[in-house]
């Protein structure tokens, strides 16, 4: 599988009471296609990080599509891209 990244400009107000729902709905979504990791609020950028598994960036798409529709509209998280991670550099390979 591939590792993708997700960023959704939220604004810099996000709390974790409105970022739950979409962890939930991320991970209640997940597959064996794409599956939701992990996520990093950047508070100064307004924008969340959410590192995925998956087959593909449509796969990715798919499963956030699915998340949001069972979110009210004003509570899904926007979409700025899909992001395939090609390299991955870990500090302790440094060492």
């Amino acid at each position: 599988m591939a590792k993708f990244l997700v960023v959704h400009p939220v604004g810099s107000d996000l709390t974790v009471e409105a970022a739950t729902p979409l962890a939930r709905g991320a991970k209640a979504n997940s597959s064996a296609e794409a599956y939701w990791i992990r996520s990093w609020y950047a508070l100064q950028e307004g924008k969340l990080y959410c590192e995925w598994d998956a087959v593909n960036a449509g796969a990715v798409q798919k499963a956030l599509e699915k998340a949001g529709a069972s979110l009210p509209a004003e509570a899904r998280a926007p979409v700025e891209g899909i992001y395939e991670l090609t390299m991955m550099v870990d500090g302790e390979s440094f060492r």
